[in-house]
């Protein structure tokens, strides 16, 4: 509105957006420049998402005014704008493109001199190419569905924008952020990444897109959010610090999910630079990132090895030619195009009254894009040519329909009805960016797996780790952090346990240990005692010389069978006597011999055999000599069954007891082997070993030992009784030192044979103990009652001759008296003194 005469009459467009004139005018929204700083509504121009998309409008305008079969006679405009990446701005900026739909009433205003002002009608806006943030097409979106103005982004991919209620009059020509979503989680599974973090910019494309990654990453499993983190739309100084902070925390999530504005990435990779992180992030950026270079700049190590998403697009020759031939000649119609050229030239053009920075070259205006600076066409092109050619394709096909045969815009095309136009939209169909059958709205997405030529911070082609816990070791299995799928701690499986599955111990089976990596079970090694092992080199050495020694004693009595020592011994039990100790010591080899059925019939039948003969034979001494003195005190008769063949048959009664019990065990239990796992089982399964014995409890072997030792005890208290008679007389004395230190052997053994019950060397810490203690037995016998005589009858033969006979009376008498004497001789002289008596030999 102006008066005649009056500047603003002249004035042909808007400060800060550009103007092509045309029949049509279409709108268009671009981020020209990022988000001001303090409160400053724009900041520094952005070359590849402001200026590259805004001249892709430009360049598709041109192409369909020149072409003569799209839109023949008519003209597109343009009214462009620069949202500065803030929503909120580039809301006020959209209000120019409904001016012309705000009815307004002016005919109470005058000028000066009363006349009415002149009105300028402003331009009608049928259609708006934009917005490139999400944040801000929601906002614009909301405006122009007040007014029915159709608009097709080029970038805005908010999964909320495709709400049809909500925003009717929005298209798009790129995929949802849904599927930008889809391909990063993808991505994220193909690189074997469970535990990622998010950030976003604070607005809808930032927060949607992420709520849209953690919803189909919770929907495909396997994938935990370590931390989600929100950017702020004024983000303070020192915050893009404390979200790498933050970050840091869960470590281990090195794998970044980014959705956010190139202006908030730039700072997140400047804050990781400045924490010394570089090559610790592994970003996966949204297409807001994309193959633009921008966001790196000066970041490029810290970017490395980071994935971006960018929908399928081809690029546009053709505008790579229009592009790098603009010019500060021939590019005026672009206000920002001088801005821009400062900053990729890195220069400064002159002004009038502004003086040049002397840090700064002088542009000359002879600089040349893709000559002097590097270029590279930017990820969304392609996409804003799209979205300029379906508005020019639908009013194509609204002419052809609304106009037939007409020149130009017709009445019926003026104005453009929005929500018919907005129908031609929704149907259009053309060839897009040299990619046939591009069909607007309905996009698919691919992405193709090549990690194997993708390479990582510091040159690695190997895929660097973003797991909450690392696969356990073989034999480990996994306990699940409560809440947090992903995360687990590795427990070894202990004991005989093996790893049955991932999630599992099972014990292995009793007769089974885990193998050294505890993935499975295997056979327990069977072992038994072995001839050359310490634990049977002892008693196989004692056993050997106490059978050499009794084999030497038994010669040695059957080659002086008829002299006088052999004959007082009482030769008959003598032999029996000494045909015990030696099956005792013969016993040995059979408890270290490889147990089978026969060795272990023989164990069962000789372990108590022995000792029951021998014992059996003593007692039978004992007793004949405690019967014929203790009858001589009361008579001179002697007592029945006192004849070396009376003394035969009750040793060989007491011993058939011994016989009967072994042969009723053989009859209940035959005697067989078995493999004890249980003995040696310690906690440590690789010390685990099978026990081959035989079926011999520990019971089982003090029952087959009981009778022997009540015949030792038996024997031991005749012998005590019989103490009072004088050696020189009988056996009585020898025959009680050896009871005496037997029962002291077998004392010692009960506590060692049972202390070691539960040590896993038990079966050789039992078996040598009981063979070396029924040895020392056997030698205590065998020294006590045999080695003294064969030493007199050796090396004193003289000694060993006949003693005049003397009778039963004379022989009880003479013990008597000598009885008698030896007790005074003890009372007086406290057993100092005592009378030596001629040998009188008593035994058969």
């Amino acid at each position: 509105m102006a008066c005649p005469g009056s500047w603003a009459s002249h004035q042909h467009f808007h400060p800060h957006s550009i103007k092509i004139p045309g029949d049509i005018t279409l709108g268009g929204l671009f981020p020209i420049h990022a988000r001001g700083p303090h409160g400053l509504p724009c900041g520094e121009i952005k070359k590849e998402k402001g200026i590259h998309r805004m001249e892709a409008m430009l360049y598709a305008l041109d192409q369909i005014n020149s072409d003569p079969e799209l839109l023949p006679n008519i003209t597109l405009g343009a009214r462009i704008l620069d949202t500065c990446s803030r929503d909120t701005y580039a809301l006020e900026q959209s209000l120019t493109f409904v001016q012309a739909l705000i009815q307004k009433d002016t005919s109470d205003i005058r000028c000066s001199n009363g006349e009415p002002p002149i009105i300028r009608k402003p331009e009608r806006v049928i259609g708006v190419i934009g917005a490139s943030a999400s944040s801000v097409s929601i906002m614009v979106a909301n405006v122009l569905r007040l007014f029915e103005i159709p608009q097709i982004s080029y970038a805005s991919t908010a999964p909320e924008l495709s709400d049809n209620n909500r925003y009717d009059f929005f298209s798009r020509v790129v995929p949802p952020d849904s599927y930008q979503a889809q391909a990063m989680v993808d991505i994220v599974k193909a690189m074997g990444w469970n535990y990622v973090s998010t950030l976003a910019s604070e607005g809808s494309y930032g927060e949607s897109g992420v709520d849209s990654f953690q919803q189909i990453s919770r929907e495909a499993g396997g994938l935990c959010i370590a931390q989600s983190i929100k950017i702020p739309r004024e983000p303070k100084p020192g915050e893009f610090d404390k979200i790498i902070k933050r970050l840091m925390e869960t470590s281990n999530a090195r794998g970044v999910i980014i959705f956010a504005n190139e202006d908030d990435i730039k700072r997140v990779l400047e804050a990781a630079k400045r924490a010394n992180l570089t090559g610790h992030f592994l970003f996966v950026g949204s297409d807001s990132w994309g193959a633009k270079s921008s966001p790196i700049l000066d970041q490029e190590d810290v970017a490395e090895g980071a994935v971006t998403i960018l929908p399928k697009r081809a690029s546009i020759e053709g505008f790579d030619q229009y592009f790098t031939s603009r010019s500060l000649e021939n590019n005026r119609r672009n206000i920002w195009f001088a801005e821009f050229w400062e900053d990729d030239f890195r220069c400064k053009l002159t002004r009038p009254g502004i003086k040049i920075d002397s840090e700064k070259k002088k542009c000359t205006g002879e600089e040349r894009i893709n000559r002097d600076t590097p270029y590279e066409q930017e990820g969304k092109v392609q996409f804003v040519i799209d979205a300029v050619y379906a508005m020019a394709h639908a009013l194509h096909s609204m002419h052809l329909d609304l106009c037939p045969g007409a020149m130009g815009v017709c009445d019926k095309m003026d104005p453009v009805e929005g929500r018919m136009l907005l129908n031609y939209i929704r149907s259009v169909n053309f060839n897009g960016g040299g990619e046939p059958h591009l069909y607007l709205l309905r996009i698919v997405c691919k992405w193709s797996e090549g990690m194997e030529e993708m390479q990582w911070s510091g040159g690695d082609h190997q895929i660097p780790d973003s797991v909450c816990s690392f696969p356990c070791n073989p034999g480990e299995r996994k306990k699940m952090v409560k809440g947090v799928p992903c995360c687990w701690h590795c427990e070894l499986c202990d004991g005989y346990q093996y790893q049955l599955d991932e999630m599992n111990c099972e014990t292995c089976p009793f007769n089974m240990r885990p193998t050294p990596n505890r993935t499975s079970c295997r056979s327990t090694p069977i072992i038994k005692l072995e001839w050359h092992s310490p634990w049977a080199i002892i008693p196989v050495f004692l056993a050997i010389l106490g059978i050499l020694a009794t084999s030497f004693v038994v010669i040695t009595f059957i080659r002086f069978n008829d002299t006088p020592i052999v004959r007082a011994s009482g030769r008959e039990l003598s032999y029996v006597l000494l045909t015990g100790i030696f099956l005792i010591y013969l016993i040995t080899f059979l408890m270290i011999a490889e147990p089978g059925a026969v060795v272990c019939a023989f164990r069962r039948l000789l372990l108590g055999l022995g000792m029951a003969i021998t014992y059996s034979a003593m007692l039978t001494k004992t007793n004949r000599i405690y019967r014929i003195f203790e009858q001589g005190k009361k008579s001179v008769s002697p007592p029945k069954f006192i004849s070396p063949t009376s003394q035969l048959a009750i040793t060989f009664i007491l011993m058939s007891v011994q016989l009967l019990g072994v042969f009723v065990w053989f009859a209940v239990i035959p005697p067989h082997t078995i493999i004890d796992y249980e003995e040696q089982r310690p906690p440590n399964p690789e010390m685990a070993r099978g026990v081959l014995k035989c079926d011999m409890s520990d019971l089982s072997l003090i029952c087959c030992l009981s009778y022997s030792i009540v015949l030792m005890v038996t024997c031991t208290v005749y012998a005590v009784k019989s103490r009072g008679v004088p050696e020189t007389f009988n056996e009585a004395k020898p025959i009680g030192f050896t009871m005496y230190t037997t029962c002291i052997v077998w004392l010692a053994f009960v506590p060692i044979f049972f202390g070691t019950a539960q040590s896993t060397e038990k079966m050789f810490i039992q078996t040598t103990t009981l063979t070396v203690s029924m040895s020392l037995s056997a030698s205590v016998s065998l020294g006590m009652l045999y080695i003294p005589k064969v030493y007199v009858i050796i090396f004193h033969p003289e000694q060993n001759v006949q003693k005049r006979k003397r009778s039963f009376k004379a022989v009880v008498q003479a013990a008597t008296m000598s009885t008698r004497l030896s007790q005074k001789s003890n009372d007086k002289q406290n057993g100092e003194t005592q009378t030596e008596h001629s040998r009188s030999p008593i035994g058969g």
